[in-house]
């Protein structure tokens, strides 16, 4: 597989329209992978397992922050698409506190009952090597890792601009940042052997967009989320190892605070936020089809799909006034 072509964006941030996030316009869903056992999707497209060989030889994910909410959703998604997934979460609450193995071995039952291939995973992902373990732990399952989806986070603490929290801006950093670049620092050298690879990070829209606030660490720790996929997809490119972001717009444990206190003057009242909108595009960007796909940024937010694009331009109030400044 010839590998795909980075993409390098300049600064600020615009949008472009793409085709709504349905099956029929985007092809998404197990038409790029087929379905695993007992998973819907047509018999035409169905993943054969009739062979040891053809089950070890699988495709793997590994997604992080997989017990709720949009990781839940993208590890099912995933595993209907034929992968065997290691389901990570550490089951803290929406501050980032306390263990629970619970949410990863409900989602590991949920697959499993499909007919998929499974394990859970309680690695502490907040840190380099959390991250890494975490893909350890898909090697020693499974021997391989083809897919990591980075989606394990929170967004409350920091104490704000006058009151920074040294300790809660660390924590933030953590989960985003250093655990997508754990996992990838991890992968990179696997999917690189094996000349393929599929990574999707988790941005947001407060990292680089001015209409929306959601706290000064979370939205650093997630602007640099959004640098490091286009810094790795630069990285990785021509090795066949693709890395893009989503940002996502769901209805979550984390967001519906948010969203029920009239998130911009009610905008998404009545809109189905359903996580598994995000999901499908998660997972037509792990599949072999977005082998082309790589530096790319996209918002979801149900039946919406957008691009972010950054662009530089002198055709703006703020450059006429500087300039007649100096």
């Amino acid at each position: 597989m010839s590998g795909p072509t980075a993409l390098s964006p300049g600064p600020s941030i615009t949008t472009r329209s793409t085709p709504a996030a349905g099956r029929s316009n985007c092809k998404l869903g197990n038409a790029a992978y087929g379905s695993g056992p007992g998973m819907s999707g047509s018999s035409s497209d169905a993943v054969e397992w009739s062979s040891a060989e053809s089950i070890l030889t699988a495709r793997v994910a590994l997604v992080t922050g997989a017990g709720r909410g949009l990781g839940r959703a993208h590890a099912l998604a995933l595993a209907a698409d034929g992968l065997r997934v290691v389901v990570n979460d550490l089951g803290t609450d929406v501050d980032g506190r306390g263990i629970d193995g619970t949410p990863a071995s409900a989602v590991v039952a949920e697959i499993e009952a499909e007919g998929g291939v499974a394990v859970g995973d309680t690695t502490d992902v907040a840190s380099i090597a959390g991250g890494a373990a975490a893909v350890g732990v898909a090697l020693d399952a499974f021997g391989r890792i083809d897919v990591v989806v980075n989606n394990a986070g929170f967004a409350n603490g920091d104490g704000g601009v006058e009151h920074p929290v040294d300790s809660e801006l660390d924590a933030l950093l953590a989960v985003h940042f250093k655990a997508t670049v754990g996992t990838m620092s991890a992968a990179f050298p696997v999917m690189r052997a094996q000349r393929y690879g599929r990574i999707v990070n988790t941005v947001s829209e407060v990292a680089l967009d001015v209409r929306f606030d959601g706290g000064l660490g979370y939205g650093a720790a997630k602007a640099a989320v959004w640098s490091a996929t286009l810094h790795a997809a630069t990285e990785a490119a021509g090795t066949g190892i693709t890395v893009n972001a989503i940002s996502p717009g769901a209805r979550t444990r984390m967001s519906a605070p948010a969203l029920d206190a009239g998130f911009r003057d009610g905008a998404s009242v009545g809109l189905d936020l359903a996580p598994e909108h995000v999901a499908r595009v998660v997972a037509y960007l792990a599949s072999e089809a977005a082998g082309d796909i790589t530096g790319r940024i996209v918002h979801v937010a149900g039946e919406a799909v957008r691009e972010y694009t950054t662009t530089r331009t002198r055709d703006s109030e703020l450059v006429a006034r500087l300039e007649r400044a100096r």
